[in-house]
């Protein structure tokens, strides 16, 4: 007799489980659906808001000399700095600092993070001389920067690197210290070497935390950019914003803010997908 016969049903079947795919790929479809709705929602509204704006500048008498900030003069002159390239040439120095400056903050926030999580005795020495520091606001750096570095770049980096390093260095300590103890003793009673333990164990356990503090550190470094670029350099978004207010170049002025918002925007969400693609990688 089978199972149909006696009146039972396969647990699983290729209905069942056809049924329960197209269920699930109906709600991830329906749930980012949703998300793109709200998405243009905001967007529209944040539209609307600097449009509305635009309009009450205009209409002021005192303010009229700033009515190229609305969105039509903004889009127009941002649309001619893409196509004379004006766009990219701003945009690269800025974006080679930041790297710099980030590949400085992980060189050291990443081990000195690591030594902060694994060794009690150095965490608490210095666990409040980090704590000072961090509070210590970057740009607070910039005198003693233009006096220690022999190039404006070199201080502009500097300043990246200063901002950064802590949200790296306190990520990767505090992934550290979650890591399973018994994966260490399990390494250590297989033979295991402290380089070998470094790469096959701590590294790939702490690199979502590091992930996450590098997003933070970028965030933070993107914030410092502009106003640090003011510093004695001639190229790059922050001198870009510095040059249009001084010439009264309102449009390109917001153009270039347009400009900031959108590269920082577009850097942020490509460090959330890889986040996220590494978080379903370690759970699978």
């Amino acid at each position: 007799m089978t199972t149909r016969e006696a009146g039972f049903t396969p647990a699983y079947s290729p209905a069942s489980n056809k049924a329960f795919l197209s269920e699930g790929m109906k709600s991830r479809i329906g749930g980012g659906l949703e998300s793109l709705g709200y998405t243009l929602a905001g967007m529209c509204l944040l539209l609307a808001v600097w449009w509305l704006g635009g309009r009450m500048v205009a209409a002021s008498d005192d303010l009229y000399a700033f009515a190229d900030f609305a969105p039509a003069p903004t889009l127009v002159r941002l649309t001619d700095m893409i196509r004379t390239g004006e766009a990219f040439q701003i945009t690269v120095p800025s974006l080679y600092r930041i790297a710099s400056g980030l590949f400085w903050a992980i060189a050291i926030g990443v081990p000195v993070g690591i030594l902060v999580g694994a060794i009690a005795g150095f965490r608490k020495l210095t666990n409040v001389p980090f704590q000072f520091l961090r509070m210590i606001s970057p740009l607070s750096w910039m005198p003693i920067a233009v006096m220690a570095f022999a190039t404006w770049e070199g201080a502009i980096v500097f300043l990246i690197a200063v901002a950064a390093i802590w949200p790296v260095l306190f990520s990767t300590a505090s992934g550290l210290r979650r890591i399973e103890p018994s994966w260490f003793k399990v390494a250590r009673n297989l033979g295991a070497r402290p380089w070998h333990m470094l790469f096959v164990i701590i590294l790939p356990a702490i690199s979502q935390d590091i992930l996450s503090g590098i997003r933070l550190a970028l965030g933070v470094a993107w914030i410092i950019l502009v106003p640090a670029e003011y510093l004695g350099v001639t190229s790059g978004l922050g001198y870009a914003i510095n040059d249009a207010r001084d010439t009264l170049e309102y449009d390109r002025l917001a153009a270039t803010v347009v400009i900031i918002g959108v590269i920082g925007f577009s850097l942020d969400s490509l460090l959330q997908l890889a986040i996220a693609k590494l978080s379903w990688l370690r759970s699978s």
